[in-house]
This record gives C-alpha cells, structure tokens and sequence, in this order.
C-alpha cells in the first residue's frame, strides 16, 4: 500500500502503486473531503474514493484532504505521492491511405459529435462504487494492442492508443469487467463503431468499440459477468477485435493495470 511519509498510517492509503495511467482507490477517515486537482471528489460513507492518473502524468500528484475536527472546524493535509513513469511502445507505419490519415470535414464533424455523446457520458459522477471491487478481463484472447502505444502514420504522429486490444472473432461474447449502469450504447459511430460505455462510479468508465452488437440498453444495471455485447470490426477497425478503454473523467486510465495477467484462451 503506498502511503505518503511522515503522516499517520491509515490517513490517507491507496490500493495499488501509484504510475501513469492508475487507477488509485483511496481511504480517508468518513467525513473527510478530499480535492485532487480542480476537482472535489466524491468520498462514500466509509472513506472510500477513486482517481485515475493519466497517460503522461507528471513526476507527482497531491491531495488536499480536511476533516472535521472536535471544535466542529476542519483541518487540511496535504499529501504528495511520486509517479512512476512509464515507457510507451511507438511505431512506424508507412503508405497509409491519405484518407485513413486525414478523414474529410464531414467525416470529421460526424465524429465530433458522436465524441460529444460519449464525453457526456463518461462526464457522470455517480454514487456507485463498483470501482472498489475486483475486475475481470471482458474477454479472453491474444492481446494485439496495449495503452499507451502510439503509431506514426506517414511520418505523421496520431493520438496515442488508450485502450487493450483483444483479438477474437466477430460475434464472441464480451462480458461486463465490474458492475456498473450502462450511460450510453450507440450502435455506429464514426471511429468506434458500435460503442458502449458502463459507469463504475464517481467517474470512472469502461468504453467497449468496434462491437458488432451491444446487448444491453441506456440505463440499465449490469453485474460483473454479465454478456453486454459481441466483437465487430465496426467504424476504423482493420478486423475483429474488442477495444477496452477507461477513463476517470478526462484522464486516459490503463484497464490492464486493474486485472491480472490474460488468462490462457480455452480452444
């Protein structure tokens, strides 16, 4: 448990290392607030929170935390915590269509507005808290594209790579990683295709792409385990495969970092 030096043990702790991309769940006294950034998160009854730190997080975080003391007033602690940093994988892809490079203006507009559908939708800041449980892989097989990675198309360098690419046929079952209210479930989108998005809580998102078929609606509760969709190769996807990202809010988060290794594909 990573905990910040010289500060009592149990006042403020995260579950796993603190490294671009974490996603950091967090215990403070009940009662506590707790401001990361420009935010002020959302603390559950018992103490419990959560933070995801982006892509390409700086050398530190801090967190203001302040509770009520016996006057009835509160106190403010400031925590610092190092990040680790990360090596990202780049690669070169030469004599990509002109067009798979630059889409043209509508195709743009198209997917800015499809893009603002799914802003709103990882932008909730729900009360629930199945970011405190255990996730699972949503499916399993060859991992053929992992966060952080960024390609050059032609010399010309595109976003990174937020997600964990799986491999497997078009129509295998994708399972939900972790509970959650499904907040959108669009079936055609420009980049992503058939694209579904779960809430955890207190902003953090799973996104699922390129689906050939979303199984679950707007608004609906899922359980970890539960099929939510099929494998496609819709939108700008060059085959089958299932494209898993999260985010906190803004921040890219890395799913791999919250599961364990890909357990080996059952023939």
């Amino acid at each position: 448990m990573a905990a910040a030096s010289a500060l009592p043990a149990l006042a403020l702790e995260f579950n796993q290392p603190v490294q671009q991309g974490a996603v950091l769940v967090g215990q403070v006294e009940p009662g506590s607030q707790v401001r990361f950034g420009e935010r002020n998160l959302t603390v559950s009854a018992e103490g419990y929170f959560v933070i995801g730190l982006d892509r390409d997080e700086g050398d530190s975080i801090t967190l203001l935390v302040s509770k009520p003391n016996a006057d009835g007033e509160r106190t403010m602690q400031e925590y610092s915590f190092p990040v680790q940093q990360r090596e990202y994988r780049l690669q070169e892809v030469n004599g990509v269509p002109q067009q798979t490079v630059t889409p043209d203006p509508e195709q743009v507009a198209r997917a800015k507005k499809e893009g603002q559908l799914a802003w709103s939708a990882r932008a909730i800041n729900s009360d629930l808290q199945f970011y405190r449980a255990q996730f699972q892989w949503p499916l399993v097989g060859p991992i053929t594209g992992v966060y952080g990675s960024q390609r050059i198309y032609n010399g010309v360098p595109k976003r990174p790579h937020y997600g964990v690419d799986i491999a497997r046929p078009t129509g295998t079952r994708v399972h939900a990683p972790a509970g959650g209210r499904v907040r959108l479930a669009y079936p055609d989108m420009f980049y992503s295709g058939g694209t579904l998005i779960i809430d955890h809580g207190q902003g953090l998102t799973s996104s699922f792409i390129h689906l050939s078929k979303i199984l679950v609606e707007e608004g609906q509760m899922v359980a970890v385990g539960d099929e939510i969709a099929e494998v496609g190769s819709t939108g700008r996807a060059t085959g089958p495969h299932l494209d898993w990202r999260m985010n906190w809010f803004n921040n890219r988060v890395d799913p791999a970092l919250l599961v364990g290794p890909m357990p080996a594909l059952e023939e």
